[in-house]
């Protein structure tokens, strides 16, 4: 399951794990309510920084963010944590539900 951080957690979120590089601004970490911070897994700097700068077009993106998942022995690691919960909830930050990383991560992961 996605959902964005700033939303209220809920107890179908089940383990609540932040997928985001950067700590949400204004969010503490008691309003976050995150289980697990998996930053590796995010888009590298620069490549986040492209996206969301307009340099990079959506699916070029995904295509390079896929290539950098497929590298990553993070992905490894946090697909075994998810493992151990029933329920599982992603992160993200982002305003827009249907084009950010998390999308892409969850596909990934086979969720």
């Amino acid at each position: 399951m996605l959902k964005r951080v700033y939303d209220d957690p809920s107890p179908d979120d089940g383990f609540r794990v932040l997928v985001d590089r950067l700590w949400p601004r204004g969010l503490t970490k008691e309003r976050a309510s995150v289980d697990s911070w998996a930053k590796d897994v995010a888009p590298s700097t620069e490549l986040r920084r492209a996206f969301h700068q307009g340099d990079l077009p959506w699916q070029e993106f995904e295509s390079a963010y896929r290539e950098e998942l497929a590298d990553n022995p993070a992905v490894g690691m946090l697909r075994a944590e998810l493992a151990e919960h029933e329920t599982s909830t992603l992160l993200y930050g982002v305003n827009d539900a249907e084009r950010n990383h998390a999308v892409i991560l969850l596909d990934v992961l086979g969720l």
